[in-house]
């Protein structure tokens, strides 16, 4: 190989060195996202279908945290106060049994004679039974158990308006934002997801909690690596190909 040749050789090559080991890069950070999925999927599933423990009381608060603690399983009791419930927007997919479409999540506090008020998303209910009035057999009296699975807020969305508590808008399950527009002082800053098991009258619908998580990784690092391998057969394509040309090409 001519002097020439090596010279017009170079930059291609550490362009494409830069760009095989990005490419690697990426492949090996999906294959470590995929890692981290599949334990983050085994320990929600582990959560949910554990028995029911009784709910933390007010003192480990703050020490729970998405990872340690999202999608336990518990079970609390109390009163709820329906006067101070928050309708979340939402739209139940083709993939949930009807009904189906646009509707609320009901989230109402639970007033507890052994802790703080704690919100508890009592479940879905189309848009047009959004008024109390319209489900009233649901708007259980009295003491009442919950059992359900202890939730954060839901992370921030750019596809998601944010709340708006002067205007009783609410399109996020924001644990502070219902608190606060509602008045509940001291409230737990987490909520509790109610389990399916039926309400008086049908509504609202529990059991909305998904616990299936995308899991694409092992096709992106494919992907990645297929790329980082045409890019290694394009460059000893061209290498050859310069050689056999000589100086001129």
């Amino acid at each position: 190989m001519t002097a020439a040749v090596r010279r017009g050789l170079l930059l291609p090559l550490l362009a494409g060195t830069v760009a095989f080991l990005i490419l690697v890069g990426l492949g090996t950070w999906q294959l470590q996202r995929l890692a981290w999925k599949e334990a983050l999927v085994a320990r929600v599933e582990a959560r949910v279908h554990a028995a029911a423990v009784p709910l933390p009381p007010p003192g480990e608060w703050p020490a729970l945290t998405r990872e340690g603690d999202e999608y336990r399983h518990v079970r609390l009791s109390g009163t709820f106060d329906h006067a101070r419930e928050t309708l979340v927007y939402t739209v139940r997919g083709e993939d949930a049994p009807p009904p189906r479409g646009q509707g609320y999540f009901v989230i109402t506090p639970l007033v507890r004679a052994d802790g703080p008020p704690v919100l508890v998303n009592r479940g879905f209910v189309p848009q047009d039974r959004g008024a109390p009035d319209s489900r009233r057999e649901g708007q259980t009296p009295g003491a009442v158990e919950v059992t359900g699975l202890l939730r954060f807020s839901e992370e921030p969305s750019l596809f998601v308006p944010a709340n708006d508590a002067a205007r009783n808008a609410f399109y996020r399950v924001n644990v502070a934002d219902i608190a606060a527009a509602r008045d509940l002082k001291g409230a737990a800053p987490f909520l509790i997801a109610a389990d399916a098991t039926p309400n008086p009258g049908g509504l609202p619908i529990g059991g909305t909690t998904r616990v299936a998580f995308p899991n694409r990784h092992l096709e992106y690092a494919l992907t990645w690596y297929g790329l980082a391998a045409a890019l290694v057969g394009v460059g000893i394509a061209l290498a050859v190909s310069r050689r056999r040309r000589g100086p001129a090409a």
